[in-house]
């Protein structure tokens, strides 16, 4: 006979650890975060997460399946922290730009997080929320349903894959990273016209913003163009109004 199913409630420590904590998967996320930040990937695993919780390993097991579902827990935290506090205004295009900044500044807050974690479908609450939030904001500004799915699609990838790049930038080492930045003035700048004519002629501005997230550049262009197609379908959302933001 198969085992009887044990409830997450009944499988949860109520009884603290050792110096006292009591555990909750908020905590055990908190801290599989500060353990990301201060020894990258390779540094979480079970055994020193528990020594961190003062805790036995095996503990983590009643709130996690694995490691691989605290990764999704950690994700799923980041989204939430770029939630916090948001309310939509009703005007697509601004509701749109704060969620993805938002959702692009929780990630590159913790840049070794967002490493595991961005490529990652959490199916968790605050995923959700999000993704919900982003498709009621499309289909209330009037985009029909194949272009509220292919813009969404554009706009999540898009907002997650500049956070995943600008987060292996900060996780490099600050020698690492310096040098990187550096490069820009040490040798773009210094190319000649005879041999790098385009990049002579722009080496001042690429060194003013290459060190910089393109993300915020790149967010616009494609509001721009969902704003140039909601205009081509329903061209009364071009005027001035709900929707507009042209």
């Amino acid at each position: 006979m198969p085992k009887p199913v044990v409830s997450e409630e009944k499988r949860r420590r109520r009884r603290p650890t050792k110096s006292g904590t009591v555990l909750s998967e908020q905590l055990i996320v908190d801290t599989a975060l500060r353990m990301l930040r201060e020894h990258g990937s390779a540094g979480l695993t079970a055994r020193r997460l528990g020594l961190a919780l003062d805790a036995d390993p095996s503990t983590l097991y009643r709130y996690f399946r694995g490691m691989d579902e605290l990764t999704l827990a950690i994700g799923d935290a980041l989204v939430g922290q770029a939630l916090r506090g948001w309310e939509p205004t009703g005007e697509w295009r601004p509701d749109l730009r704060a969620i993805g900044l938002r959702i692009h500044a929780a990630y590159v807050a913790h840049p070794q997080a967002a490493q595991l974690t961005t490529s990652r479908v959490t199916g968790r609450p605050n995923e959700l929320a999000a993704d919900e939030a982003v498709l009621d904001i499309l289909r209330n500004a009037g985009f029909p349903l194949q272009d509220t799915v292919r813009i969404y699609h554009a706009f999540i990838d898009q907002t997650l894959a500049f956070a995943a790049l600008d987060a292996a930038s900060l996780a490099l080492p600050s020698a690492a990273l310096h040098a990187d930045e550096s490069m820009w003035h040490s040798t773009y700048a210094h190319l000649p016209h005879t041999t790098h004519p385009r990049i002579a002629e722009a080496a001042p501005l690429l060194a003013a913003r290459m060190p910089n997230s393109a993300y915020p550049t790149a967010l616009e262009m494609l509001l721009d163009s969902a704003a140039a197609q909601l205009k081509a379908v329903r061209p009364e959302h071009g005027a001035p109004g709900y929707g507009s933001d042209l």
